[in-house]
């Protein structure tokens, strides 16, 4: 794909993008003319792009939904829902289309009859908005570049309109016609419109010279230069300086590649120093004073690479308008969307990844939680509910929450639904706080429980949503109060670049320990690890927790049935279990490798890193580990 069409696709997402928010504001504002002025420039400037580079059933379709939107422009009519309607489904068209693009290089075959769908929305006759004739150019530069060619063209049609003799209605058709397209390719519509009203007079008249005075005084104002006033007047406002630079995404990737490298390289220099105090080597404190230095650039490497791998959560926040909108209307419950925190920024691989988890959440609260509005009413709640999506920072976190102001989650239900699932023996059921029973919708299966009983919760799917949100290495919460509505918060890092692990030894090979997922170190005496099954587990704080050896798990290592045990206890996908482990090693942090060769789709490995001495540092994950 060439450098200019991938610039024309990144141009026409973020109009899309423009156009769909401003048609969701103005479902809210049908009054609101600066968001009308908003999508009409986007769906022109689209248009305009897609005749550019030769698209043109995405022309014409942007083209037919213009003509729309600046006769309501032109009017004092409100914009219609139905109009709205009919935008989004060309935008969608258009997303479509994109793909295809981005994929391919071209629209797809079925391009032409996919815009004739999309034109019937906008007008009876489909082919009526076919502008093939003349399309815009749109951009100014090339307005001016072929401003003089459509004078010559123009003047044509003069000397053809005053040619005597046989066919001068054929004539005056064929110059009116041609001089409105030629005005029309060069996005100078009004002009187009009066050739178009002259040519209608002249033809009803017979009187050609209203046909010529009009393509006369048309080209008078061509040739005429355009004052200065004017252009700064609509010209658009440019930046003293440009602020942003677009990056392809691999450029980035491969500057955070070179910065795992110089990590690696700079803990090599740390075990250097290390191994030259031992030595008691002269040059030991100049290496260690260099070292310090290096481990300082490399520290401010990585916040500068951080910076440029980040997004803001608008990015994900901004598709919900939509499917909130669709999801209230299919299920016949009013009901707003409230966004805050939409500039709140994390990495680029949270941001991307955080649509699908959300998506469930919001599915669940507008399915379950949202009361219909006659019971809404009933309970003296507004008929309209509220659906809130915030973001903030808080230190090396950021926290994601979906919040409603529903019917809340019944904890005794959810109690009752357990027990006749038999999903936890109802002795331990009666045991547990109303806190850790909420946290059993997250069990897989659950949801079928909830259909079942017809608990109107959050079951449905939300282990799903669990081992994606701890993927990312995060946490999800949940808290509900009956009546009043139900919140779930995501607990997220800012960043994936680097991962925080504790190092241990077992089988004499070096593991990494996600610190996210450590709760605590611990070390259990022989006679209180107990035999089950073929396995082993011990007791912490009246819990049972299975051990698992670590090193032979993986291979490595001997039996240690006989010694006392030196155990990291941890959790993932709300499983928690009890690493054995030879050593405990120190914090660090690292970036990961995929791994490769023989350890290349290794389950219970999530990556790997060089440490200083050059071993390599197996990275667990934590999921496979404990299942």
């Amino acid at each position: 794909m060439n450098e200019f069409l991938e610039y024309f696709l990144v141009e026409a997402r973020e109009l899309v993008e423009r156009a769909t928010s401003d048609l969701l504001m103005l479902e809210r504002a049908p009054s609101d003319r600066e968001r009308l002025d908003g999508v009409f420039r986007a769906f022109h400037t689209l248009k305009g792009g897609a005749s550019i580079v030769d698209f043109g059933p995405m022309s014409r379709a942007m083209h037919a939904a213009e003509e729309v939107l600046s006769a309501t422009r032109a009017s004092d009519q409100l914009v219609t829902p139905t109009l709205i309607s009919d935008c989004l489904t060309c935008l969608d068209q258009v997303d479509q289309w994109l793909d295809a693009v981005q994929d391919s290089g071209d629209l797809p075959g079925d391009a032409e009859a996919a815009a004739d769908r999309v034109i019937v929305r906008f007008t009876a006759d489909p082919k009526s908005a076919d502008d093939t004739q003349g399309k815009p150019i749109a951009t100014a530069s090339a307005v001016r570049a072929i401003l003089p060619a459509a004078i010559a063209v123009l003047q044509e049609q003069l000397s053809l309109l005053v040619t005597g003799g046989d066919g001068a209605e054929g004539r005056m058709a064929s110059a009116g016609r041609l001089a409105a397209n030629v005005l029309r390719h060069i996005a100078r519509l009004d002009d187009a419109k009066q050739i178009e009203r002259a040519f209608l007079q002249s033809r009803t008249s017979g009187d050609f010279t209203l046909l010529s005075a009009a393509i006369e005084r048309v080209v008078e104002k061509m040739r005429a230069p355009v004052p200065v006033e004017a252009v700064a007047a609509n010209a658009p406002r440019a930046a003293s300086t440009s602020r942003t630079l677009r990056v392809d995404t691999e450029r980035v990737n491969e500057l955070v590649n070179v910065t795992g490298e110089l990590i690696v390289a700079k803990n090599a220099v740390g075990h250097i120093a290390k191994l030259a105090m031992e030595a008691n080597n002269t040059l030991a404190a100049v290496i260690k004073d260099e070292h310090a230095r290096f481990d300082h650039l490399i520290e401010t490497l990585q916040r500068v690479v951080r910076g440029l791998r980040v997004l803001p959560m608008h990015v994900v926040f901004q598709r919900f308008s939509r499917q909130v909108r669709e999801m209230s209307e299919s299920h016949g419950k009013p009901v707003r969307l409230v966004t805050e925190g939409d500039k709140t920024e994390a990495d680029k691989a949270i941001v991307e990844m955080l649509f699908e988890p959300l998506l469930h959440v919001v599915r669940n609260a507008i399915d379950h939680g949202v009361e219909p509005a006659e019971q809404r009413a009933a309970a003296g709640k507004p008929s309209l509910a509220t659906l809130y999506l915030k973001a903030w920072r808080e230190g090396e976190r950021v926290v994601v929450e979906v919040e409603d102001d529903g019917g809340g989650i019944d904890v005794a239900k959810i109690r009752q639904a357990v027990a006749e699932r038999c999903l936890v023996s109802r002795e331990v059921l009666s045991a547990m706080s109303n806190a850790e029973v909420l946290d059993l919708i997250f069990l897989p299966g659950f949801s079928t429980a909830l259909e079942i009983t017809e608990l109107s919760g959050r079951g449905v799917g939300m282990d799903a949503v669990r081992t994606a949100i701890e993927r990312l290495r995060g946490r999800v919460l949940v808290e509900t109060r009956l009546g009043k509505g139900t919140t779930v918060r995501f607990v997220l890092p800012f960043s994936v670049m680097m991962t925080p692990v504790i190092t241990v030894e077992a089988g004499g090979q070096m593991f990494g320990i996600p610190l996210d997922a450590v709760i605590e170190t611990v070390r259990i005496p022989r006679e209180q690890i107990y035999s089950v099954g073929g396995a082993h587990a011990f007791v912490l704080h009246n819990q049972t927790i299975p051990l698992i050896e670590l090193g032979r798990t993986f291979g490595w290592g001997a039996d240690h049935a006989s010694f006392d045990a030196t155990v990291v206890v941890a959790s993932s996908g709300g499983q928690l279990g009890g690493l054995q482990v030879d050593r405990l090693g120190a914090h660090m942090e690292v970036m990961l490798k995929p791994t490769e060769g023989l350890l290349s789709g290794m389950p219970g490995i999530a990556g790997t890193t060089l440490l200083g001495d050059g071993s390599v540092l197996l990275v667990l994950n934590l999921e496979d580990v404990l299942q």
